[in-house]
C-alpha cells in the first residue's frame, strides 16, 4: 500500500470512528481526532469548534443514541498531508451530504473541517 492510499485510509478510518456511538460517548475520544483548529459548519447552519462541537457529539446521561448510516463514502489526498473524506449520512431519515478535510499532524491525522447540508427531497 502507497502512502496515498494509507494516507486515505488513515482518514477515512477516523471520520467513521467519529461516527461511533462509544467513540461519541468519550470527549477524550473525540477531541484526540480533532484537529487544534477544527471548524465545522453543520446541516444545522451552525458553526462549531473543537469545544462547543462536544456538545453535539457527546450524549446526555440516558440520552438513547442513534445510529448514523454511511453511504457513498469516498476519500481521496488533496495534496501532501490533507486528505478529503466525502458521503451521505443517513440518522433516523434526516440525510446530509458530507465533506471533512482531514490533515495529517505530528500526532497523526485529525479532522480539521467539516461541513454537512442536508439533503432534501430528490
Amino acid at each position: 500500500m502507497n502512502d496515498e492510499e494509507q494516507s486515505v485510509d488513515a482518514a477515512v478510518e477516523g471520520e467513521l470512528r467519529l461516527l461511533d456511538p462509544a467513540v461519541r460517548a468519550v470527549p477524550d475520544e473525540v477531541l484526540g481526532l480533532l484537529d487544534p483548529e477544527f471548524v465545522e459548519f453543520g446541516a444545522s447552519g451552525r458553526r462549531w469548534d473543537r469545544t462547543t462541537i462536544l456538545s453535539a457529539t457527546t450524549p446526555a446521561p440516558g440520552e438513547e443514541v442513534t445510529t448514523t448510516a454511511v453511504s457513498e463514502l469516498t476519500g481521496r489526498m488533496l495534496a501532501p498531508g490533507l486528505v478529503q473524506v466525502t458521503y451521505v449520512s443517513d440518522q433516523s431519515g434526516r440525510r446530509a451530504r458530507r465533506s471533512s478535510l482531514w490533515r495529517r499532524r505530528p500526532e497523526g491525522w485529525r479532522l480539521y473541517f467539516h461541513q454537512g447540508t442536508l439533503i432534501g427531497a430528490e
